[in-house]
């Protein structure tokens, strides 16, 4: 009897869930500001190496100077997003002149690109910005975990900020600007990937905590 009863234990274990098993874990990186030219190829070709999929906020006014790297960009499976043409601040900005910002940037992405969000440069977001998102089915994205790499040199301030404040269902703000912020990015996908999270694009964040994204909300983070 003591034998069937511990052959039936040993099965009821292998067919449940093991007791140390973790739920998956998810974060988004994005990177605003780009394209850049070098820096964005550097962070695309470590992406790839990693098999890591990320969302590009870009500018209208440099993806007129660096088509070919945002056809890259589409083209290897990451999300790309508005973050107005000339980056300068929207929320003093007209509806119409916001709507032009948008515009602008959409004549020049590539065939079949269809963002789904905006990101207003700072974040900055008032009245305007979100009935121009709405009209336009865009959900403004803003961030949960941001190191402020824009404003350091620092390769290792800019992971330690991520690392120590970085949880299931983030959305980290990051730049691919300058060599320090792509290197910090880059370790962070690495020390992430070793901490079981699995790095995604923000629509597919969105989808995997089942959230549909309404036009004109603002977004942060998608917890579990």
């Amino acid at each position: 009897m003591r034998r069937v009863l511990a052959v039936l234990g040993i099965l009821a274990v292998l067919a449940g869930p093991g007791r140390g098993a973790e739920a998956k874990k998810y974060v988004a990186l994005t990177f605003d500001d780009g394209p850049s030219g070098k820096y964005t190829r550097r962070l695309l070709d470590g992406l790839y190496d990693r098999g890591v999929k990320a969302t590009f906020l870009l500018c209208g006014y440099r993806i007129k100077d660096y088509p070919d790297i945002t056809q890259r960009i589409f083209d290897e499976g990451h999300e790309i997003g508005y973050h107005g043409y000339s980056h300068k601040n929207m929320k003093d900005m007209s509806r119409r002149t916001i709507a032009a910002e948008i515009m602008d940037t959409q004549a020049l992405l590539p065939e079949g690109c269809n963002p789904v969000f905006l990101r207003p440069p700072g974040g900055c977001c008032g009245d305007a910005v979100r009935q121009v998102a709405q009209a336009r089915h865009l959900a403004i994205l803003n961030w949960s975990v941001d190191p402020r790499d824009w404003a350091t040199h620092d390769t290792a301030a800019v992971e330690r900020s991520v690392l120590e404040n970085v949880k299931d269902g983030d959305i980290v703000l990051l730049h691919d600007m300058t060599d320090c912020s792509v290197q910090a990015a880059l370790d962070i996908v690495d020390a992430l990937l070793e901490q079981n999270y699995e790095l995604v694009t923000v629509s597919q964040l969105a989808k995997l905590r089942g959230v549909s994204l309404r036009p004109g909300q603002v977004y942060y983070r998608f917890g579990p």
